[in-house]
């Protein structure tokens, strides 16, 4: 049984404490921790190959500006024998492999994804570096009132990820301008948004939807 401390908006422990069972978010995994790395590796490559733009382009021989005229005759000149001055061997020539625009994006099996995300949050539960807030609610964007929350909470100088329960813009505005901390809704929450940051900010309601998300999805 996993128990964590829960503390108010202003960073100091409330005296109740979230409890769950691990084994609801690796439900059939068989593993010592139930965490299969070689998974969580694959989605964050996945995840990342998806964000690549592969825009990138260069002119081959027959795209480059120049004559198709053999430079000089075969024979006769002393001089190694030339074609034509797009050759890649030439400076100003073509590419000889020219690069084209690629798609690198791909998928993986959904089972598999919604499992990775379940192994990752399990993970930050297991080392240490999930803090649960009761709520986390502001009037206006204020990056002080969030910059204070981390302080208080230990947070400070290190990435996070602040999962809260729905879209809030007031929230993202106010953590947007602290370096190396991003804010997500629960139902966005991915492996690789968990794995990218240190540490884990969620409020409770974010909890309680992401295991109702995950009681969904676990097969009886």
């Amino acid at each position: 049984m996993i128990s964590l401390p829960i503390h108010n908006q202003a960073g100091q422990p409330t005296g109740r404490s979230y409890e769950f069972d691990p084994s609801e978010l690796v439900a059939g995994v068989e593993s010592r921790d139930g965490l299969n790395r070689q998974l969580l590796h694959d989605a964050v490559v996945m995840y990342e190959a998806n964000l690549r733009q592969g825009t990138f382009k260069s002119k081959g021989r027959g795209e480059v500006a120049g004559s198709k005229k053999k430079m000089y005759k075969q024979k006769g000149t002393g001089r190694a024998r030339m074609g034509t001055k797009r050759t890649c061997v030439r400076r100003g020539g073509g590419h000889a492999f020219a690069k084209r625009p690629t798609d690198f994006g791909y998928t993986m099996p959904k089972k598999a994804l919604r499992l990775a995300t379940r192994m990752a949050l399990l993970s930050k539960f297991l080392d240490g570096e999930a803090v649960v807030v009761d709520r986390l609610a502001l009037d206006r964007p204020k990056t002080k009132a969030v910059a204070s929350l981390l302080k208080s909470l230990g947070l400070a100088g290190q990435s996070c990820l602040l999962a809260i329960e729905q879209h809030d813009p007031v929230v993202w505005k106010s953590a947007r301008n602290i370096p190396a901390v991003s804010v997500s809704p629960a139902i966005e929450l991915n492996a690789y948004k968990l794995l990218q940051r240190k540490r884990l900010l969620v409020t409770e309601a974010a909890l309680d939807q992401l295991r109702g998300k995950t009681a969904a999805n676990t097969p009886s």
